[in-house]
């Protein structure tokens, strides 16, 4: 799903982004509220929204979400598919690293051999173009510390994305409101399709991000790493094969070294389970 979703944007690239993220995130309350409906949850819910230790990193965590989404959103629709699909190439190892230095995992040698691959390929790309790839870096960051709060929170996935989906929502049917004010809001002015795509905005993020949240609550963060490689690889072939963006010879290299950190990260992890397996 990751993976696929700039099919999705793409087809929304004339719409202002942060116009975009706000009815993506009235569109998930409608989709959260009704499963929580369906489950008996509304206590749950009302519960978790008493407790301000619970607000506190739920506010937090949404918020990191919500720069995650807008950075990622306008990076697909300015053309830069590739280096948003790198941020998610990134993620894995920013778990090990959040796994190790927040969580206190303990790191094999062959994972910091991954990390110190990961680095040097991010600082090969900072050479090739004097600027440090921050499409990426944001993605990498924000989504791992996501994941790294949302595995600390005590909500269940469901009820933790509806209680960061309220949190945040007000701001964004403001800021819906002021567009309309204004004459610049998408719905009414934009087509019949286009208002459609924008209505199924969050169903189309609320669905992985429950399953996302589901998992990282259940396995270790570094384990989690291994299972988000589908996502950016589908990502990346889109934005070479789909959108023909540009890949030179030096932007390979930079995407081979972390690549290679990636495949070593795998590989010790398999190796870890299989000696695991055998007692």
């Amino acid at each position: 799903m990751w993976g696929l979703v700039p099919l999705y944007w793409t087809q929304l690239s004339e719409i202002n982004p942060v116009e975009l993220i706000a009815h993506r995130h009235v569109g998930s309350l409608v989709v959260v509220a009704a499963l929580v409906a369906l489950q008996g949850m509304i206590r749950e819910v009302a519960d978790a929204l008493r407790s301000r230790r619970i607000l506190a990193v739920h506010l937090l965590s949404g918020t990191l979400l919500t720069v995650n989404w807008l950075v990622y959103v306008w990076g697909v629709n300015t053309g830069h598919v590739i280096e948003t699909s790198l941020g998610y190439f990134l993620v894995p190892l920013a778990n090990v690293a959040a796994g190790r230095f927040l969580l206190h995992e303990h790191l094999r040698r062959w994972q910091w051999v991954a990390i110190g691959f990961a680095a040097a390929g991010v600082a090969v790309m900072v050479a090739q173009v004097h600027r440090l790839p921050w499409i990426a870096l944001i993605l990498a960051v924000t989504f791992s510390s996501y994941g790294v709060l949302r595995k600390r929170s005590p909500l269940g996935s469901l009820t933790g994305l509806t209680v960061e989906t309220l949190l945040l929502s007000p701001v964004a049917v403001g800021f819906l409101v002021w567009q309309q004010a204004r004459g610049m809001g998408a719905l009414g002015r934009v087509d019949g399709a286009h208002q459609a795509l924008l209505l199924v905005a969050g169903l189309i993020t609320a669905v992985p991000l429950l399953m996302f949240a589901y998992g990282a609550r259940r396995i270790r963060l570094s384990t989690l790493g291994l299972l988000q490689y589908l996502g950016p690889t589908t990502q990346f072939s889109l934005g070479l094969l789909v959108y023909r963006e540009a890949f030179s010879r030096d932007r390979m290299l930079g995407f081979g070294l972390i690549w290679t950190g990636l495949v070593l990260y795998t590989a010790d992890n398999l190796v870890a389970e299989w000696r695991k397996s055998r007692g």
